[in-house]
């Protein structure tokens, strides 16, 4: 999977988060165990809180990876099993023509014995499995007609063009069941993760379960905080940005009124329209496409899933974008390599964000700090500051459309 990654831009942040929380709030990120990280371990010999919880936030992270290698290999297998379909419809076209020239062979044969116009070597020839490799040993192809010559043609053609298909058949079922085993790996990986997982909340008593919920509230606020932040910095660098395109188009416009370069000022302004009506379509397509992520809030993410019912992260962008009419490919490892990569500071509605280093999630942009994403097993769908992960998580934004 690795020829699929793309490493983390130099210099650019991408507005990027991945949500490590149960449903239950029975989970924290690393960000808040590194704030916790001093705890002892209890006397019993039992993992403190922060160390199960560590554990737990580090199976869901394998899991989630291990999730979208299990996509990837899905698709492959998908794609493989398609292949081999139209090998084996084209090897059966080639062989039905192939026989109907054996057949066309064993006529000629049958006449020239009735006729006794033909030698045993003639006969042979025309009924061999190879009669190429026959001609090239005895030298008879002097002894046929134009139309015998011409089977014979058409059939050596075919029976190599047969053998080369069902040769590049076997191969590709040799390379589906490779596949196959990587696609049965990457399913058992992930559900060995999430039952571990499972297990160890499994143990945490009533009062621990709470004191993460309550270090998980905290965690949110903060993120919300640096979320507000961001909107207000990115609000007031729109505005600078309006107020330095008045006064430049103040500027123009004074400057062409004292000129005669009437046209010149005409061609700007067809520059500039067309520049605002490409950024009007973006504009319009995100907004379906968040429209449509909007509406999945509340499913459940589920490993694998590409809807409608529940989804995993990478299957929602993928379904949101599909409704603005935009392909997307099925993982994290394609999707981010399926547009332009942005900056945070230059980041708009609908711009898929990603997260990690490997890039197992994804997000979609929404504006103001926020996104919309299927966090991990156990949660739903939801809205949530780009921050709750931690900055050090956010990987890149990219435009796919």
């Amino acid at each position: 999977m690795a020829s699929h990654r793309k490493s983390r831009p130099a210099g650019t942040l991408g507005a990027g988060f991945r949500t490590p929380v149960l449903a239950t709030a029975a989970l924290t990120s690393v960000a808040v165990l590194s704030q916790t990280a001093d705890a002892a371990p209890a006397a019993d010999g039992k993992p403190s809180l922060e160390e199960v919880e560590k554990k737990v936030d580090d199976l869901y992270r394998q899991a989630e990876s291990a999730t979208e290698k299990y996509n990837a290999a899905k698709e492959q297998t998908g794609k493989q099993r398609t292949h081999i379909d139209s090998l084996r419809d084209e090897v059966a076209r080639r062989t039905a023509r192939m026989n109907k020239a054996r057949e066309e062979l064993g006529t000629f044969a049958a006449a020239q014995y009735r006729t006794g116009a033909a030698s045993s070597d003639t006969a042979t020839f025309l009924l061999a499995d190879s009669p190429q490799d026959y001609f090239d040993q005895s030298q008879l192809m002097n002894r046929l007609t134009s139309r015998q010559k011409s089977a014979v043609d058409d059939y050596v053609t075919e029976q190599a063009a047969t053998m080369k298909k069902r040769q590049e058949a076997a191969k590709s079922l040799q390379t589906l069941s490779e596949s196959q085993n990587e696609l049965q790996t990457a399913k058992t990986t992930v559900q060995k993760k999430l039952a571990s997982a499972r297990e160890l909340l499994s143990q945490l008593t009533a009062e621990e379960k709470a004191r993460l919920a309550a270090i998980e509230r905290q965690k949110q606020e903060e993120a919300a905080r640096k979320a507000a932040e961001l909107a207000k910095q990115q609000a007031a660098a729109a505005k600078a940005k309006e107020e330095a395109q008045a006064q430049a188009s103040g500027s123009s416009t004074s400057s062409g009124s004292s000129t005669s370069g009437g046209s010149s000022s005409s061609g700007g302004s067809t520059s500039s329209g067309g520049s605002s009506t490409s950024s009007g379509t973006y504009a319009t397509k995100a907004e379906k496409a968040i429209a449509f992520a909007r509406a999945q809030i509340g499913k459940p993410y589920v490993w694998g899933a590409t809807g409608p019912g529940s989804y995993d992260c990478s299957g929602l962008t993928q379904a949101a974008w599909k409704a603005a009419g935009v392909s997307l490919p099925r993982t994290t490892y394609d999707q981010v390599n399926a547009g332009t990569t942005v900056s945070l500071a230059n980041a708009q509605p609908g711009d898929l964000i990603f997260f990690y280093d490997d890039i197992s999630h994804v997000g979609i942009y929404i504006g103001n700090g926020m996104m919309i994403h299927a966090p991990k097993p156990g949660a739903y769908v939801r809205e949530e500051s780009i921050y709750y992960g931690g900055e050090s998580i956010i990987h890149s934004f990219v435009r796919p459309a």
